[in-house]
C-alpha cells in the first residue's frame, strides 16, 4: 500500500508542468488556468492584465515575474479562490471594485485550506485579502494599501480580513489606509507576527470572538485606534508596539469583555490612552512599558482578578484612572516615575505604597473640561491633600511594593 501511494505521488509530481503567460500564444491568466491541472505552476510575465474576476478552482501555483500588474479596473474582484493548496506570489493587484454587500477583494478565499499568499503588492483595493472558512493558511510578506485619502469608513474595507478560520499565520505584512488593518472574527489558534499596521481609519488590529490566538512583535502606529480585542479569551499579546494613536476616543489597546489573556513586554507610547479595559478578568499585564500617554491605564470598575507586575510608567499625564471606588485587581512591583517615596533599607522597593490614581485624574474623568487646569497650583494642592488623607481616590488601588528604579530585568 505504501509503495502504491509513493508511486501515485511521484506520478503526480512528474506530470506537474509550468505554463507561462505573456509569451507565445498564452496571453491570458484565465486561459492558463483553464489549461492547468492540479499541481501545475502558472508563471505570469511582467505586463498589465485586465481580465475581470479570475476564479481558481484547482490546486495550482501562480508566480509573478517582476510583479505583473493585474487590474480590477475599479469594477471587479480580482481573484476568487475556491480550492485547497493554492499559492499566489509575486503579483501586483490594483483597483478592485467597491461593494459593501459582497466584500469585494483583491483576493477572496472561500473554504480554501492550505492557501499561501506571499510577497504580493495590493494597491487601491476595497478589501485586500479576505478569507472565510479556511484552515492552515499563510499570509506573509505582502504590502497592502487602500483609499488612504478617504475619511469615511464605509468607503474602504479591511486589509486582511478573516472570518471563521483556524490555524492561520499572518507574518511580516505592511498594511495602511484600510478601515481595519487586520480583522479577526471567529478565528482560532492563529498567529499575527511582525506586521506593521499604520494609518488605518479605525483599528490597526481588530479581534471579535476569536479565542486562543497570538499577536507578537507587531507595530500599530497612528491608526484611528491601535488594537481592539473584544469578547475573547486566551489571547497572548507579546512584544508589540502601540504608538501615536491620538484622538478624543483613541487608545493603544482596548480590552472589552476578555479573560484569561496575557499582555507582556509591549510598548505603549504617545497614545491618548495606553490601555482601556472594560469587563476584563483574570488577565496578566507584565513587563510592559507605558510612556508619554495621556492616560497609561484606564481600568473600569467591572474589571477584576487582573494582575499588573513589573511594568514601567514614565512621563504619562495620568498613570491610572478608574470610574469605581474599589479595585478588584492586583498592582505590585511596578516602576512609577511620579513616586516620591523612600527606600530606607536599600532593597530597591519603596517603603510606602504608591497610589497611581490622582484626585485631579478622577475630576477630569467626570468633567473632561477640567483638563484646562492641568499644571495649575490648584491641581497640585488638591493632589497633595489627597495623598495625605485619601478620601475620593480608591483606597485599595495602590502598589504596595513600588520599584525604586526603572525595571530592565524581565520577570
Amino acid at each position: 500500500m505504501i509503495r502504491i501511494l509513493f508511486f501515485v505521488i511521484l506520478a503526480n509530481t512528474l506530470h506537474a508542468k509550468t505554463i507561462t503567460v505573456g509569451q507565445g500564444k498564452i496571453c491570458s491568466i484565465k486561459m492558463a488556468i483553464d489549461m492547468a491541472q492540479s499541481g501545475d505552476t502558472i508563471l505570469i510575465q511582467k505586463g498589465i492584465y485586465k481580465e475581470g474576476n479570475i476564479i481558481i478552482k484547482k490546486s495550482i501555483t501562480l508566480l509573478g515575474v517582476d510583479y505583473p500588474l493585474i487590474d480590477g479596473e475599479n469594477k471587479y474582484e480580482i481573484f476568487t479562490i475556491v480550492a485547497d493548496r493554492v499559492t499566489l506570489s509575486g503579483l501586483h493587484l490594483v483597483n478592485t471594485g467597491v461593494s459593501s454587500i459582497n466584500d469585494t477583494s483583491a483576493i477572496n478565499a472561500l473554504e480554501a485550506n492550505d492557501l499561501k499568499i506571499v510577497n504580493n503588492k495590493l494597491d487601491n483595493t476595497y478589501f485586500g485579502i479576505h478569507l472565510s472558512n479556511s484552515i492552515g493558511c499563510l499570509i506573509e510578506g505582502n504590502t497592502l494599501s487602500s483609499y488612504a485619502n478617504s475619511e469615511a469608513e464605509h468607503q474602504t474595507g479591511n486589509g486582511i480580513h478573516l472570518w471563521k478560520c483556524d490555524r492561520v499565520q499572518i507574518r511580516k505584512n505592511t498594511i495602511t489606509g484600510h478601515r481595519d488593518g487586520i480583522y479577526f472574527e471567529f478565528v482560532t489558534h492563529s498567529k499575527v507576527e511582525e506586521n506593521v499596521s499604520y494609518e488605518n481609519l479605525r483599528y490597526g488590529l481588530h479581534f471579535m470572538f476569536s479565542h486562543d490566538d497570538e499577536y507578537v512583535n507587531n507595530t500599530f502606529r497612528n491608526n484611528g485606534s491601535g488594537v481592539a480585542v473584544m469578547y475573547t479569551r486566551g489571547v497572548i499579546m507579546l512584544g508589540n508596539r502601540f504608538e501615536e494613536n491620538w484622538g478624543s476616543s483613541s487608545y493603544g489597546l482596548l480590552l472589552k469583555d476578555i479573560n484569561e489573556s496575557k499582555v507582556e513586554r509591549n510598548v505603549f507610547s504617545k497614545n491618548t490612552i495606553g490601555v482601556l479595559m472594560e469587563g476584563c478578568s483574570r488577565s496578566d499585564f507584565n513587563n510592559n512599558e507605558f510612556s508619554q500617554n495621556g492616560w497609561a491605564l484606564k481600568i473600569q470598575a467591572n474589571c477584576d482578578a487582573n494582575t499588573f507586575t513589573g511594568n514601567n510608567f514614565t512621563s504619562n499625564t495620568f498613570d491610572v484612572a478608574t470610574n469605581g471606588s474599589i479595585s478588584l485587581n492586583t498592582i505590585s512591583k511596578n516602576y512609577w516615575d511620579k513616586y516620591e517615596g523612600y527606600d530606607l533599607n536599600k532593597d530597591g522597593v519603596g517603603d510606602i505604597p504608591y497610589r497611581p490614581v490622582s484626585l485631579y485624574g478622577m475630576v477630569v474623568e467626570k468633567m473632561p473640561t477640567a483638563v484646562m487646569l492641568w499644571r495649575s497650583f490648584l491641581v497640585t494642592l488638591l493632589d497633595r491633600a489627597e495623598k495625605v488623607m485619601p478620601v475620593v481616590t480608591p483606597e485599595n488601588l495602590k502598589d504596595e511594593l513600588p520599584a525604586m528604579k526603572f525595571i530592565t530585568k524581565r520577570l
